[in-house]
């Protein structure tokens, strides 16, 4: 296992190295799954911005980098422990490491420095908890957007949860990559009440807009809130539904 004290090591690679590993990613992406992305009109033509998605897998990183198809600036969880043979692309791609329940100055540095230099940001609001559904939102992207004055795309990855397997069952896995439109950057102002106040309202919204091209049944507690739909229309995206997931299965129900 890789703990926090090795995670805490990594920083992001050159940009140069993650050029040619986004095009690796391009080739290699398309030749063992399946993929579909939608909204790749949404993206900005040029940087800086904020990517925030879902986090259901693990190997949901390379995929990123198949959508978005530029040098990105990963921030993870470097308080966690990750088994050695899932740490390969964090080890040759790099990232920014943060402690979730302690962001430390060193982390916001190196993500403005990131975004100073029209560079992307990816990151899982979430928390990267791999659930299977939608979780809270972390304050991380959207206080990041505010003081890097850098908008944010929503996006979600959904499939890459059952690849491995599908794989080793001969089957070429079908992966969804839907992209929203943009929004941000947001002016926060107040006392510090109002502000984490705002940065929750705003992380909400981020998560409705994350939720809105996921299918319903990995909306988790946003499935019925009346901002999903309405961001839907506005992406103009009708997400697939994910056959391969069956939540009474995999609970046991």
């Amino acid at each position: 296992m890789a703990g926090p004290d090795f995670l805490r090591t990594l920083r992001p690679r050159p940009r140069w190295w993650r050029h040619i590993l986004g095009y690796a990613s391009l080739l290699l992406g398309g030749t063992v799954a399946k993929i579909t992305v939608k909204g790749k009109w949404h993206l900005p033509q040029s940087g800086p911005y904020v990517v925030a998605s879902n986090h259901f897998s693990y190997y949901d990183p390379p995929f990123f980098t198949y959508a978005i198809q530029k040098p990105i600036n990963f921030i993870a969880a470097s308080d966690q422990e990750v088994d050695w043979w899932f740490m390969w692309a964090p080890i040759i791609y790099g990232w920014i490491p943060v402690d979730r329940e302690r962001v430390s100055p060193s982390t916001i540095k190196l993500a403005i420095q990131a975004l100073k230099k029209g560079e992307v940001l990816g990151i899982f609001p979430d928390g990267g908890g791999l659930e299977d559904v939608l979780g809270d939102a972390k304050n991380g992207a959207v206080y990041l957007s505010t003081i890097g004055k850098a908008p944010i795309v929503p996006m979600a990855i959904y499939g890459a949860e059952t690849a491995w397997e599908d794989l080793f069952k001969g089957i070429r896995p079908r992966v969804w990559i839907n992209i929203g439109k943009p929004f941000g950057p947001i002016s926060i102002k107040g006392n510090k009440t109002e502000k984490d106040k705002k940065l929750k309202e705003i992380g909400h919204q981020l998560m409705c807009r994350i939720s809105s091209l996921l299918p319903k049944n990995r909306r988790g507690k946003y499935t019925n809130d009346p901002k999903v739909e309405s961001f839907q229309r506005e992406n103009k995206i009708d997400p697939v539904e994910h056959r391969f997931y069956k939540p009474a299965e995999k609970n046991g129900s």
